[in-house]
């Protein structure tokens, strides 16, 4: 019995079959989803072929000194932010062995959002090998945080789908 719902099940099977298919690895570097897509992925059978590694980059000291974000993008963007989440996964991209990464981070709630950046917002990029990148800006709104993270682990795995499919 998996620890997710079919469809994010069904989306990882996916994501592993096509990376696997192509002999692609995937990296992840997570802030609110805490290891989520990886744990998503590494639930499907093979997946050792396919997930290289998962970053867990909760706190900004983490990912400054895990995945290289400049102190700068977080003191001028904030750490939810388009520029931070595009220099997470190229971050992701360049410490691991990976083609492709996919980099979250996002306000989960309960607390810490704001007017500008309220709860249920979370910026999600992917990076290739090949220098393509693709962010997304999703505002889930407030369906708690159970349902936060679990809505940014399908639009990830939907991200690594797309960037692989492009």
């Amino acid at each position: 019995m998996s620890l997710f719902p079919p469809a994010i099940d069904a989306q990882a099977q996916a994501v592993v079959g096509l990376y696997g298919a192509r002999g692609w690895m995937a990296s992840t570097a997570e802030s609110c989803t805490g290891g989520l897509i990886a744990g998503a992925l590494t639930e499907v059978s093979g997946s050792s072929a396919v997930v290289d590694r998962g970053f867990v980059t909760y706190s900004n000291a983490a990912k400054m000194d895990l995945l290289g974000v400049q102190a700068e993008t977080l003191d001028t963007f904030g750490a939810v932010s388009r520029e931070t989440a595009l220099q997470m996964a190229k971050g992701a991209l360049m410490r691991s062995r990976a083609h492709v990464s996919i980099a979250v981070t996002g306000i989960a709630g309960p607390g810490g959002g704001s007017v500008e950046k309220p709860v249920g917002l979370v910026h999600l990029a992917a990076a290739c090998k090949d220098g393509r990148l693709i962010h997304k800006e999703m505002r889930y709104g407030d369906l708690g945080r159970q349902g936060i993270r679990l809505s940014t682990v399908e639009t990830a795995l939907s991200m690594l789908m797309e960037i692989a499919q492009a």
